[in-house]
């Protein structure tokens, strides 16, 4: 018994040496993430391993990303350093493509003035399909698909060339 209480004594005074060269500010976050650990392992009292949500990792990585990789491996982590450090570059990768994400997906609409331009050629000249039209159009100088042209006319509700002009 007196000698588990020596090796008490001597590891505590070694741990105690091992904080004087630490700022506050990382003994603060040491002792913070050191909590976040004893309540992940509280919640899982069931013998099995520590299995950290998606919230502790991202709490964890937040708090240690700041410390500089020697201290990471000094202190006691359930996971490896490397792994908290994996967990931060995952969040900040996330949160850029969260950001950079466009807010409509697909393709663009087409410009409005080629629209009407579209429409305008469909309905002055009865007898042109959207090949035609197309055609018309790269001469000029509008560079649309046919397949653009053809889109635009559905979603007016024109019909086909043959069925405008009566030519059937």
């Amino acid at each position: 018994m007196l000698l588990k209480l020596a090796y008490l004594g001597v590891s505590n005074m070694f741990a105690m040496l091992r904080l004087l060269p630490m700022s506050d500010r990382d003994k603060d976050v040491e002792i913070l993430a050191l909590r976040h650990q004893i309540s992940v392992l509280e919640r899982q009292l069931t013998g099995q391993r520590a299995r950290f949500t998606a919230i502790d990792r991202a709490c964890l990585a937040a708090l240690l990303h700041h410390l500089p990789k020697d201290a990471l491996r000094r202190m006691r982590l359930l996971v490896r350093p490397d792994t908290v450090l994996r967990w931060h570059r995952d969040l900040v990768a996330r949160q850029h493509a969260a950001r950079s994400r466009p807010h409509r997906g697909g393709r663009p609409r087409t410009v409005c003035s080629i629209r009407g331009l579209v429409l305008r050629l469909a309905r002055e000249n009865p007898n042109w399909g959207y090949r035609r039209v197309h055609g018309e159009l790269l001469v000029l100088g509008v560079k649309v698909a046919a397949s653009t042209v053809w889109e635009i006319l559905k979603d007016a509700g024109i019909p086909p060339a043959p069925e405008r002009c009566g030519c059937r």
